[in-house]
């Protein structure tokens, strides 16, 4: 199968080092892209959580893959979210093509994306973060049982459940957070004077468009890859959704997906990387 080539590929909330990660099916995403720009839009390792007792293959994969891509030409923007807010100290910092930023504006055919994780708008994590970090753990327990029970539907020949969404559907205040959330992300971008804005933190994929008094505006969100499993692409000024379930028995059964061993003799030392930021003078990354 050959590569999709992109302009743009957003994905974020991987959550890599927690064990709700779907790190197989992020990375056989990865190996079907050849984007100009992917942008990691927050919560790529779950630092919260992180744990060295537990960190699979299928997740230094994931960071393999990424760094390949850099290699082949692919411009990486990682945009810092709560989980990973250790390294908005770094913020500025470029290393090759390898930019970290807390916020990102793209011009794309004359229009402009403003790109930011979100979490700036949660009154949790402005005023109880320990109460976000015990809902963090909470979630991902919730995840594993989650797979345990699905396992056992499959089994049975039913289709898959989600604990969190009926959870999300069924709480008012949860519908009400959603909401506000992305109406505050509306308000300013349409302020600011920008004709996409682009967020993730709320694991909930969404494309709509919005009449504001400055015009019409598109709110994207690019959900996550703990139950939804979905990026934001853009090509030929067009925005849309790419739901990998939708494509996932073409992808899987594709032996070209399998991953190479000349990549298995490619390791990334991630905490190398991070030795390498701390210690490095930070550069200003210009975006065009």
């Amino acid at each position: 199968m050959l590569k999709r080539k992109i302009k743009v590929s957003v994905i974020s909330d991987l959550h890599l080092g927690t064990y709700g990660c779907q790190a197989k099916s992020i990375n056989k995403y990865l190996k079907s892209i050849d984007p100009e720009i992917l942008v990691l839009n927050g919560d790529i390792i779950d630092i919260w959580q992180f744990s060295k007792s537990y960190w699979p293959d299928s997740h230094m994969k994931v960071a393999k893959r990424i760094f390949k891509m850099m290699a082949n030409g692919t411009e990486v923007y990682y945009l810092t979210g709560n989980h990973d807010e250790m390294l908005r100290k770094f913020t500025n910092f470029q290393m090759g093509r390898l930019h970290l930023m807390n916020k990102l504006v793209l011009e794309l055919d004359g229009k402009k994306a403003w790109i930011f994780h979100g979490d700036v708008f949660d009154v949790t994590m402005k005023n109880s973060k320990w109460l976000a970090k015990l809902g963090a753990v909470g979630y991902d327990t919730l995840i594993i049982l989650n797979s345990m029970v699905n396992w056992f539907s499959i089994k049975m020949g039913k289709g898959k459940l989600s604990f969190a969404q009926k959870v999300k559907s069924g709480v008012k205040s949860a519908i009400k957070f959603i909401d506000d959330f992305e109406q505050t992300a509306i308000d300013i971008a349409s302020e600011k004077g920008f004709d996409y804005v682009i967020c993730g933190h709320i694991h909930q994929p969404q494309k709509k468009v919005v009449s504001t008094p400055k015009g019409f505006l598109i709110y994207l969100n690019s959900g996550d890859w703990i139950e939804n499993l979905t990026a934001l692409e853009y090509n030929e000024g067009s925005w849309e959704i790419f739901y990998y379930d939708k494509w996932k028995s073409e992808l899987e059964t594709d032996s070209d997906f399998e991953e190479d061993e000349k990549d298995n003799k490619d390791a990334i030392d991630i905490q190398s990387v991070l030795n390498e930021i701390s210690k490095s003078v930070l550069t200003p990354t210009k975006v065009i």
